[in-house]
């Protein structure tokens, strides 16, 4: 049954069934909204506290050049008699050559890095009202190699009195010497240290998926007034420095330290590895641990007054992301406190924090609210933190809008982006006091206090404790709802198992209560953690027009500890601009639904997610209108490993599939996976850095292994695969390729030789949702004549 409203928008403006647009126009089309990436708020000169700059950086692919095109706005927010107002200050410009920016504690400065073609050197550049007042060329310096611009590790922090920037580069080391062409063996060349000597072909590790450039940081600090850098050498040697901030009185640096010994596992997407918030006295050198010693704690953020350092905190091991705790920590008594705990199963409306880090800025004026976003069930929400009375109130929840972000509060002005799955992301801002109310904010938004007669206002201040709801949003920019697709959550309700050891066919419920009996089995203990299953949720995106039924596009998300929340997805879209419905699963180990869930899925991979999406399937199939004869599966990673059991255990449900980047071969991954680790942890067994595989570990791995089960397999599979992926082995598609190539089973392979695990870039992601759509429609048409559903 769908919770809640259907939302979304009529068919006005939707091409009719048989006149519908390529797979190529629609992406061009969904794929034009800008994405709204970052926000900063600054006091304008003379303003007197009631004047604002708002500066956006945005980003959008640029198709005909294959590129992503990244380009600024710029706004004047005023506080009038009668509330804020706000107009456009500056015409859009495109952004070259910048790397990282961040704006100065008072708002009147900016530290820009920018990359100077034709050399590629790295300046830093420091900008005020005037123009650019101070710069250095990083690279010609040459006290450290590459700076983080992006990822974990990756900051540009400045000091509390705006004379000092800190920030994350890569260790220098010596370049070797270029090989000289027309060496003479035996013949004088020039004279080599010994220290150096062997050092040319050293193995240096780094930190996995997307992270490859990234082995070991160091801390960097440059004085603006004496264009000086430093490298901080005091950091402990066992850990790898990132996510740098100034300490009260810019006497110290804290930073998060991730521990590298014995050797460094992928840090992309896992919450779960080992690291502590650290404080570096600069007069001193001397280093401490701030937070627990064995846990994985990062994302630290000063509150204004400097007393109080607000960080997320999780468990070691386990799986690759959880459900966090919220810590903080008094600066001058050094005592730490949980604001808000792991959430085991939700009660309340409150699931817990999912978050992969706080936003930079989330502190309110008052030292006291934090802002955050975070994963609730199916969506993405704001939470306001009161973090003395441990309380959270959901700024967000029951508006039309499926997923918000905080971008920046500043002065107690907020700015968020929201969106949907028919509407591209929008710029907000909230207001809230009073009796304002929450409308729909497919735009650019700012929070203001809500004015006797209600008028929208772009820019507004937070209200006082204890009075922030109801909210007012204000749009900025306003981006109107993609007509043509509409969108409801599901909730999927398994029956309880039997206190047996065995269950073969889980039942679901259709629309008129029927049991519907499904091929995947599943096994329940007892004493099982699932034992008392859970309800868990999918998203179904439709078309509006067009004929009825509509085929169905089936995807599970990968991760596996992951989520599809109720955001724009263009490629999701562009699907249901074509006439497929999509149906986005987020089986029980899914974030957002509580740590038990999450918990839940361990040892039961390869069964659980499996019976999961199968009954998803199976209820939308009986309680929408859609056609149970064309049903497809497309999916990445994880979900691909989902697919895949699928289509051999439900053959004659499937008609087609498309895959990225698949994992089919568990056991294979051991020793080509970043994260190794996850391949015993997804079974429930132990792993340490010590271990090695045992002949029963790699028995168990291969048992949960589609590969073993792909001559089962009869619907086409199209395969698309990154050759520089690090987490999934591009071997993993080769291999499936070969299997399913002997099974005289349709296949073809797209080998993409920049492509990572996401297959990001825009010339990439164009080509592979055009494949993938053209695949769907070439292999579903039409049902074949006189066919019934199974």
């Amino acid at each position: 049954m769908a919770s809640g409203t259907q939302r979304g928008a009529g068919s006005r403006g939707q091409p009719a069934e048989g006149q519908r647009s390529s797979p190529g126009a629609c992406y061009r089309e969904l794929s034009r909204f800008p994405a709204i990436n970052c926000a900063a708020l600054g006091a304008a000169a003379g303003g007197r506290g009631q004047a604002f700059l708002l500066h956006t950086e945005c980003s959008q692919p640029d198709l005909p050049r294959r590129r992503l095109l990244r380009f600024s706005r710029h706004y004047s927010v005023q506080r009038t008699e009668r509330g804020l107002a706000i107009s456009r200050a500056a015409l859009g410009a495109e952004i070259h050559n910048r790397l990282l920016s961040r704006d100065s504690p008072s708002g009147q400065r900016r530290a820009v890095l920018v990359r100077c073609p034709p050399q590629g050197h790295e300046l830093l550049e420091v900008w005020d009202g005037s123009g650019r007042s101070h710069g250095v060329d990083l690279t010609a310096l040459g006290k450290h190699g590459a700076v983080y611009t992006e990822g974990p590790f990756a900051c540009l922090a400045w000091s509390h009195l705006e004379t000092r920037l800190l920030y994350v580069a890569e260790k220098s080391r010596p370049t070797p010497p270029a090989a000289c062409p027309w060496h003479v063996p035996g013949a004088a060349g020039p004279a080599e240290d010994e220290d150096e000597e062997g050092e040319q072909f050293v193995y240096h590790e780094d930190w996995g998926e997307t992270l490859g450039t990234r082995s070991a940081p160091v801390l960097c600090m440059l004085d603006i007034e004496s264009n000086s850098v430093s490298v901080l050498e005091s950091v402990p040697k066992h850990v790898s420095p990132g996510q740098a901030l100034w300490s009260p009185g810019d006497t110290g640096v804290v930073f998060v330290g991730w521990w590298h010994e014995p050797f460094r596992l992928g840090l992309s997407a896992c919450s779960n590895r080992r690291s502590g918030i650290f404080h570096l006295e600069l007069a001193s050198g001397h280093c401490e641990l701030l937070s627990a010693p064995n846990r994985a704690s990062f994302s630290p953020r000063l509150s204004p007054d400097g007393q109080r350092l607000l960080y997320l905190e999780g468990a070691v091991g386990g799986p690759h992301r959880q459900c966090l705790q919220l810590r903080m920590l008094t600066w001058q008594m050094r005592q730490t406190v949980t604001v808000l705990d792991v959430v085991q199963e939700p009660t309340g409306a409150f699931t817990g924090i999912y978050a992969d880090a706080l936003p930079p800025r989330c502190w309110a004026a008052d030292s006291r609210r934090v802002l955050l976003g975070t994963p609730q069930r199916s969506r993405t929400d704001l939470l306001l933190v009161d973090t003395e009375a441990a309380t959270v109130t959901n700024l967000t929840a029951g508006s039309p809008e499926g997923c918000w972000e905080l971008l920046t509060i500043q002065w107690d002005l907020l700015v968020a982006t929201c969106s949907a799955p028919h509407r591209p992301p929008s710029l907000v801002s909230r207001a809230a006091r009073g009796a304002g109310t929450v409308r729909s904010a497919g735009d650019t938004l700012l929070w203001d206090p809500v004015s006797p007669a209600a008028r929208p206002q772009v820019v507004a201040e937070l209200p006082p404790l204890g009075q922030e709801l109801p909210l007012h949003w204000v749009p900025v920019e306003d981006t109107p709802p993609v007509p043509g697709i509409t969108w409801k959550t599901l909730t999927i309700q398994q029956s309880s198992p039997p206190h047996s050891e065995h269950l073969g066919a889980p039942q679901c419920l259709g629309a008129r209560g029927q049991g519907v009996p499904m091929a995947v089995g599943a096994e329940w203990g007892p004493s099982h953690p699932c034992a008392d299953p859970q309800p868990f949720e999918a998203l179904l995106l439709s078309p509006t027009g067009g004929t009825t039924p509509h085929p169905l596009v089936v995807c599970p998300h990968g991760g596996p500890h992951a989520i599809f929340d109720a955001r724009w997805r263009p490629s999701m879209a562009a699907l249901c601009r074509l006439g497929f419905a999509v149906l986005l699963v987020n089986y029980r180990g899914s974030l957002g639904f509580g740590q038990a869930g999450i918990e839940c899925l361990q040892s039961r991979v390869g069964e659980q997610d499996v019976a999961d999406t199968q009954l998803a399937v199976e209820q939308a199939l009986h309680s929408e209108p859609l056609d149970p004869r064309r049903v497809a599966l497309l999916a990445g990673s994880h979900g691909a490993f989902i697919a895949l059991h699928l289509l051999a255990r439900q053959p004659e449900r499937y008609r087609v599939c498309a895959l990225r980047n698949p994992v089919s071969n568990l056991p294979a991954l051991l020793g080509t996976s970043d994260i190794p680790d996850w391949r015993y942890t997804s079974l429930g067994l132990p792993y340490s850095f010590q271990r090695v595989p045992r002949a029963e570990d790699l028995v168990a791995m291969l048992q949960r292994s589609p590969i073993i089960q792909v001559p089962q397999v009869r619907a086409p599979v199209l395969l698309c695969v990154g050759a520089r992926d690090r987490r999934v082995s591009p071997t993993q598609a080769l291999e499936l390729y070969r299997v399913l190539r002997a099974g005289r089973v349709p296949t073809r392979l797209l080998w993409y030789p920049e492509g990572g695990h996401a297959l990001a870039g825009v010339e990439t992601e164009a080509d592979v949702f055009g494949n993938c759509a053209r695949w769907l429609l070439q292999h579903l048409g039409q049902p074949p004549a006189g066919q019934h559903s199974p």
